[in-house]
């Protein structure tokens, strides 16, 4: 029984399933983040290509 209760009061892995969890939302808002950047970007460039297309 006390190898039992031994294993329930352990908290060794706890910190590991933290830290897989904190790097999971952070790539989940880096994923967000960038799909806001690319159509930015894309709007900048679609930009520059008509001022281009219109000076030629």
């Amino acid at each position: 029984m006390a190898h039992i209760q031994a294993l329930l009061a352990d908290e060794t892995g706890a910190t590991g399933i933290e830290y897989g969890l904190l790097a999971s939302f952070i790539a989940v808002a880096l994923v967000g983040s960038f799909n806001e950047v690319r159509a930015e970007v894309s709007e900048m460039f679609g930009h520059v290509e008509d001022e281009y297309a219109s000076v030629n």
